[in-house]
């Protein structure tokens, strides 16, 4: 399993748009092949940062949806970013 988690920052007064343009990308993930999970959200005390969560079966599933990466307009808007991407080999119930 892979996940890709961190955060994002965009301006505080863009947020809320930049999440909104970003609700059809969240659709197309979470109905493709291999998305276990898919979300961008604001964080509930930083005005700029976003939230960034995905978790995909195969390094694969995530390429094919990947493609060509985020729009220009949509990269242009990003400040800053720390995300990550961690291979998970076994998950237990906690």
């Amino acid at each position: 399993m892979i996940i890709i988690a961190g955060k994002l920052w965009v301006d505080a007064a863009d947020r809320g748009a930049y999440l909104a343009g970003c609700s059809s990308i969240v659709e197309q993930a979470r109905a493709a092949v291999g998305c276990l999970d898919f979300a961008l959200s604001a964080d509930s005390i930083e005005p700029g940062r976003i939230n960034v969560y995905e978790r995909w079966k195969t390094d694969e599933d995530l390429a094919r949806f990947r493609g060509a990466g985020p729009e220009s307009e949509q990269v242009a808007q990003i400040r800053d970013a720390e995300v990550s991407k961690y291979r998970i080999f076994d998950v237990e119930a906690p």
